[in-house]
């Protein structure tokens, strides 16, 4: 029982290796996914783009 409390009490972090494979997967998720996030973020760029130019033509100086 000693050795389950010292095991649940034990607290070293993230190893390095763990680390690692967590980069490893969103490296993987991101080669994937690569043209639906590039598609998301032109989109949401085009869409701040086009509001800004909205929001600047409604300003005038009076």
């Amino acid at each position: 029982m000693g050795i389950l409390k010292d095991f649940w009490k034990e607290e070293d972090g993230i190893g390095v290796v763990e680390i690692i494979l967590i980069l490893v997967i969103l490296i993987l998720i991101i080669a994937v996914f690569r043209t639906q996030i590039v598609s998301i973020v032109q989109s949401a760029f085009d869409q701040i783009n086009g509001a800004a130019g909205d929001i600047n033509n409604d300003i005038g100086i009076e």
